[in-house]
């Protein structure tokens, strides 16, 4: 490793020597007073034009002009070669966009043309740069390698050229898929042009700059020339404000809909919005809020302040589900500085944009580490004027009993922990453990649309051997290419050429191929013909639906499932939508550091009187609680482990207890073990530190869902495995903290604390409730987008004597779905009720029921995303299952389908798939078997199998409206006959089974099936031997179903 002091800024600078005299006289235009020492380092190492070069310092401190003021001198000095002269790789189109503004005017000085590459440009410039590359190109990752997998025969002319690549951001790429794919793309571009091209990485934010640069040169990280700005010695003006956060306001029916908005927000975060609204007005801000669902929240409350104080709104939302024309919107206007602008936003605008002059940054809740933290205050006082953070913790209000962790007042702890840690100059180093197979699996891909085909042996050396891959050795690779093989995306022809099989063309023919992340399905939102951004759809929607996007409060006016467009009109209320993805990890050392702050004595003079206060009690909880000397809390019946660790070593240690038959739940910084007394946690805590650490790949068996990255589900179990405890477990850190855990678990004298006595669970007994049996049916398995065409309730007295019966066909706008399966057309749907017009005669039928079904869980589910579209959904239902109870109580069934439960029960069902005849037919099973549960000593629901509980009376806001329509005909038998459900060790096991026989006989949906069947099993926390043992069990029963086989094959043992 070569490290060079930065030399200092002084005029008469000897880098500013080296340069180009166009880039000097530039740089006399710009009035700039002297080079900051980073630039100063930099310049001459670049024009050397051999050694790989790291440069990290503050945001606005100019690293883009120490990397382009040397590259742009060397290339207008000798514009040899035809092609590229220089390569840029940004993570944004965005951060492109604005470097490619400020690059531009430099080099038209040079005559050095600039270009970018990504997929806002058009397809047409950027064929003519196929055809003459020249001068600078800015390119994003997926970018690189389309025009990788695409036109790979014309890479080597275009980049034959290139004597720089930069990469900008580098911190955002490492520990990530579009790291790994970054790395691989960087060493394919190299075998192209058959030699070694210098790589200059540029960050704001590294904690340990060897790993960096073992990033930027897999392989020759010792031989990284690192460059480490000093010049950042910025005066910080912070300070963190508390509040206490009691629930939200449940609105008043019949409140105007603004009113009713104003009540989502607890509070703590109504008054964050107040605090904002007041100091943050007539200046540029920038609010992180960490969630894009937050930043909406907060957005509105801060427009809907401005609404009431009558003056105009200045608060503006910026994430990345916004259209990109409204994030350039806010980007411009921040930039234009002439009218005061808060931008409300997530980490889209941590990246070194340039959006003008930032008067202050505010952090909500804590920030996803002090790297980011880090980053985002670079933000503010980009002109000479000092930083100013504004931080916001809101803390939940006590109640005798409250959860261990709100007393400690987490949120507001780690706050400090890492403004402590910023302070002190650390920040998390990058994450480099990971295997990511997933990401060699796009790259092996993208090989052989590259080449046409490809050699295992070549693969393996351009990107494992060789390549940025090398901690994949012979053997993982082998089983990766075996698992592939099964997988259909890869075949292999009689020479040992490597082509995409009829999966992996798919795949690889697919827009999204080019991302080596995962990017969910979304919506896209539109609003008078103007796209607002889109969204994921993890829950059902229908027109009247209200929500707040983009800063304002939309109703749902239509939806298009095809095209995948919500039409919004503007309304008065709404509620910020769900996104998905998940937390950052929080890291060792801020753990550690929130330990610290528990135990010292002082006050940190950046706290405000409520965050004093805040803190004081939880140093009040973590003394009461005896943390100092055990980790171990007495919680009643259950157990709490409180070891203030990182959630690497946390969630490697809850797999390791629970390998010791202990269950484990994660609550933040908490474990909870419920059901064990402490004295069992602290022998289990013992043996596991006197132990050998295990084979990391052993705790991971144990987890249900192993899915991380996006191509994990094409890999074979074991590679799943591997490749799950490499990304998320720690084994040598957790048993290196194990016995100072344990010793203080043994040593210390454990606290117990009481929580409140739940209320006793009413139990219903068996003939004490009438009972709701229902039967649906679909147009196909899933609940979010699939529609209920027909639906039966046959009522039941609590005695099982008939009550009443009410059934219809529904019209939607999807159409029937599998006619061969319930033998409805679009005919039989013509006239027919649309659900929200019976939604009050079926709630009616539903009142103070049982619901019962034979496989209740898809049933409900289908049942309760309709009631959602319509706007209201019970709290909770008690239902009962007959595909269970048939497994409890049946008469020697040789399969538990519902034909077959009532064949053998000798239960009329000619009429099978008529929602009517289905729920008689499940009633007279319902009958039998309560009778054999009560023969058999049974007195209440929930020791049959019953969950949930009554849904709160008044739930359903609808009257009956008396509508229906029977079908008009009814197939003697289904078109297409059920397959064979025989029983099995479990609930969960039979309830996936009988999902699996419902995919199979909907074969033109067959792909979209498959990740539905995957989401059930994870639900249904089936474990690998459950899931062998449900495949096994149906492959059996199906062996004259050869062409249903092909399902089983598809979920395989790569299922979770």
């Amino acid at each position: 490793m070569m490290t060079s002091a930065p030399s200092g800024s002084e005029s008469g600078s000897r880098a500013f020597d080296l340069l180009h005299p166009t880039v000097q006289r530039w740089i006399w235009q710009k009035q700039w007073k002297a080079l900051h020492d980073a630039q100063e380092a930099a310049i001459p190492a670049i024009l050397a034009g051999e050694d790989d070069i790291l440069i990290s310092a503050a945001t606005a401190s100019g690293k883009t002009e120490a990397a382009f003021l040397p590259i742009c001198s060397a290339l207008a000095e000798s514009p040899e070669g035809a092609g590229f002269g220089a390569v840029y790789i940004g993570p944004l189109k965005a951060l492109i966009n604005d470097q490619f503004g400020r690059l531009e005017e430099l080099c038209s000085l040079l005559e050095i043309p600039v270009h970018k590459w990504h997929g806002d440009v058009d397809a047409a410039r950027k064929a003519r740069l196929v055809r003459h590359a020249s001068g600078i190109v800015l390119i994003t990752p997926e970018s690189l390698e389309a025009l990788l997998a695409n036109r790979g025969t014309r890479v080597p002319s275009m980049f034959q050229g290139v004597r720089y690549i930069v990469i900008d951001e580098l911190h955002s790429f490492i520990g990530i898929e579009r790291g790994a794919q970054l790395r691989s793309l960087l060493h394919r571009l190299e075998l192209a042009v058959r030699r070694r091209i210098p790589r200059i990485g540029l960050s704001a934010t590294l904690g340990d700059m060897q790993a960096a640069a073992e990033f930027l040169r897999p392989g020759g990280g010792e031989d990284v020339r690192l460059i480490e700005s000093r010049s950042d010695g910025q005066e910080l003006r912070l300070h963190i404000k508390g509040f206490l956060d009691d629930a939200p306001r449940r609105g008043k029916p019949g409140a105007p809909a603004d009113e009713q908005s104003e009540n989502i927000a607890g509070g703590g975060n109504r008054a964050i919005a107040d605090h904002l609204f007041a100091v943050l007005r007539g200046s540029n801000n920038l609010v992180f809020a960490n969630a894009r669902r937050n930043v909406e929240l907060f957005t509105d409350l801060l427009v809907r302040r401005g609404e009431q104080a009558g003056v105009p709104n200045e608060f503006v939302p910026h994430h990345g589900s916004l259209s990109k024309e409204i994030r350039e919107d806010t980007e411009a206007r921040l930039k234009d500085g002439s009218l005061p602008v808060t931008a409300v936003c997530t980490s889209t605008l941590e990246m070194g944009i340039d959006i003008g002059s930032i008067a202050s940054v505010a952090q909500i809740g804590p920030p996803p580490g002090v790297a980011a933290l880090r980053q985002r205050l670079g933000r503010t006082g980009r002109r000479g004027g000092p930083a100013m953070l504004r931080m916001y913790a809101a803390e939940p209000e006590l109640a005798p009993g409250s959860d261990p962790q709100d007393e400690l007042r987490t949120r507001l702890v780690q706050m400090i922990a890492v403004v402590n840690l910023l302070l002190d100059r650390w920040c998390e180093p990058p994450e480099t453990g990971g295997l990511h197979l997933s990401t060699l699996v796009q790259q092996i891909l993208s090989l052989i649309s590259q080449h046409g085909g490809v050699l295992p042996q070549d693969a393996y050396r351009a990107l494992c051997s060789h390549g940025p891959f090398q901690h994949i050795g012979p053997r993982l690779f082998k089983m990766l290419l075996h698992d592939l093989g099964e997988a259909d995306l890869l075949r292999q022809e009689k020479d040992g050429l490597l082509l995409h099989g009829g999966e992996g063309e798919r795949i690889a023919n697919h827009h999204t191929f080019y991302a080596a992340f995962h990017s969910p399905e979304e919506y896209r939102l539109v609003a008078t013909g103007r796209t607002l951004g889109s969204i994921p759809v993890p829950y059902p929607l229908a027109p009247g639906n209200m929500m707040i996007f983009a800063g304002r409060r939309w109703r749902i006016a239509g939806i298009d499932p095809q095209a995948k467009v919500i039409e919004l009109t503007p309304a008065g209320g709404g509620n910020a939508p769900e996104f998905l993805g998940a937390a950052a990890d929080v890291h060792d050392r801020i753990r550690t550091e929130m330990r610290l702050v528990y135990e010292s004595g002082k006050m940190p003079v950046y706290l405000d009187s409520g965050a004093q206060r805040l803190l004081t009690e939880g140093r009040s909880a973590y003394r009461r609680l005896n943390l100092a000397q055990t980790p171990v809390v007495g919680w009643g019946k259950d157990t709490l482990l409180i070891p203030l660790r990182g959630d690497t070593i946390m969630n490697t240690l809850a797999l390791a207890l629970h390998r010791h038959d202990i269950p484990v739940g994660r609550q933040g910084a908490v474990l909870l073990l419920p059901d064990t007394a402490p004295r069992r946690a602290i022998d289990a805590l013992t043996a596991l530190a006197a132990e050998s650490p295990p084979d990391p790949e052993s705790l991971a068996e144990l987890v249900p869902d192993q899915i991380i990255e996006k191509y994990d589900d094409v890999l074979g179990e074991e590679l799943r495995t591997i490749a799950y405890a490499a990304r998320k477990l720690d084994v040598g850190a957790t048993w290196a903290a194990l016995p100072g855990i344990a010793a203080a678990a043994e040593a210390g004298e454990t606290a117990h604390h009481a929580p409140p006595d739940p209320a006793a669970p009413h139990r219903h007994k068996i003939g004490a409730l009438p009972y709701a049996v229902i039967d649906v049916e679909t147009t196909g398995l899933d609940p979010l987008h699939d529609r209920v065409v027909e639906i039966a309730v046959h009522r039941l007295h609590p005695d099982g004597s008939p009550d009443r019966s009410y059934s219809t066909v529904l019209h939607n706008d999807s159409g029937p779905g599998p006619t061969h399966v319930h033998g409805l057309t679009a005919g039989d749907l013509a006239g027919a009720p649309a659900f929200p017009d019976v939604a009050g005669d079926i709630a009616e039928m539903l009142d103070g029921a049982v619901l019962v079904a034979h496989n209740a869980m898809f049933d409900a589910a289908m049942l309760i995303s309709e009631f959602a579209r319509t706007g209201a959904t019970p709290d909770d239902m008690l239902v009962l299952c007959t595909l269970d109870l048939a497994r409890q109580f049946g008469s020697g069934h040789r399969s538990l389908t519902l034909a077959d439960c009532a064949e053998t029960e000798g239960v009329p069902l000619s009429r099978a798939h008529s929602a009517a005849h289905d729920a008689q037919a499940t009633a007279a099973l319902l009958l039998r078997y309560l009778g054999r549960a009560a023969e058999a000593g049974h007195h209440y629901l929930d020791e049959i199998g019953a969950t949930g509980t009554l849904p709160a009376p008044g739930w359903a806001p609808w009257a009956p409206s008396g509508r229906r329509l029977r079908r008009t005909h009814v197939p003697a038998a289904p078109l297409r006959s059920d397959l064979p459900v025989p029983t099995m060790n479990s609930r969960a096991e039979i309830v996936y089974a009988h999902h699996i026989a419902q995919a199979a006989r909907t074969p033109e949906t067959f792909d979209r099936q498959i990740s539905l069947l995957r989401d059930t099993a994870r639900a249904l926390a089936l474990t690998p031997s459950a899931l062998t043992n449900v495949h096994e069990c149906l492959a059996k029963a199906w062996e004259s179903h050869p062409n249903e086989q092909a399902l089983l094959r598809a979920l395989g043992p790569r299922d979770r």
